[in-house]
């Protein structure tokens, strides 16, 4: 199971201190500006919403996106306190889907798909992008795995180089890839992303298994 989480809403549209996640988005959806963060316990979130946003930002800034690390082959063991995402991709009928699972219990975070005319890259860029979304939102920097290059590589442009053709069939996969694109422009995240090494940890937990 998911810890419980405790989440400040220092800007909103009633700041103060939430104990789940639907209340706390209830505050700052479509709220400009908003300032929010998840903590740990519910002590912690009420000092810090006591100390106000720019104590707590002074004392905890935030990581400047140049200096995201985009590890590769790590060879330690991977980090369980994390989520990871993958995708599959019938090559026949180029049918895809993709996921996220916590990287600890392989419980389901999210799952999206089946679409039509598409690619195991663009469910692996994707899913990552959706992954990083979902952490921003929670409060949460929690690292990412993907056992994608390219879509590291497509996340790390903030543009996907897909080379399939948008068709009335996949017009709602290339509507995500457009919105994910802005996402990742209009957006700074803390999360390392983290290559999974196949070679010593197996095959990623989000995995479907179809191999």
């Amino acid at each position: 199971m998911n810890k419980k989480k405790y989440y400040v809403v220092w800007q909103g549209r009633k700041p103060g201190v939430y104990d789940t996640w639907k209340e706390c988005q209830a505050q700052i959806l479509e709220f400009p500006g908003a300032k929010y963060k998840g903590f740990e316990s519910a002590m912690e979130a009420q000092k810090h919403f006591l100390g106000g946003y720019e104590n707590y930002y002074k004392q905890n800034p935030p990581v400047k996106k140049k200096q995201i690390p985009y590890l590769t082959d790590h060879d330690e063991k991977p980090d369980l306190d994390s989520i990871c995402v993958d995708a599959a991709c019938n090559m026949v009928t180029r049918v895809m889907e993709y996921r996220g699972v916590d990287t600890r219990t392989g419980e389901q975070i999210f799952h999206q798909g089946p679409f039509k005319n598409a690619t195991n890259n663009i469910g692996e860029f994707l899913a990552l992008v959706h992954g990083l979304a979902l952490l921003k939102q929670q409060g949460s920097n929690k690292a990412i795995y993907t056992d994608s290059i390219t879509a590291i590589s497509w996340v790390r442009h903030k543009k996907h180089k897909s080379i399939i053709s948008p068709i009335e069939e996949n017009a709602l996969l290339f509507d995500l890839l457009a919105r994910a694109e802005k996402w990742l422009n209009e957006n700074q995240y803390a999360n390392p992303i983290i290559k999974w090494n196949t070679r010593l940890w197996g095959e990623i937990p989000a995995d479907f298994g179809r191999k």
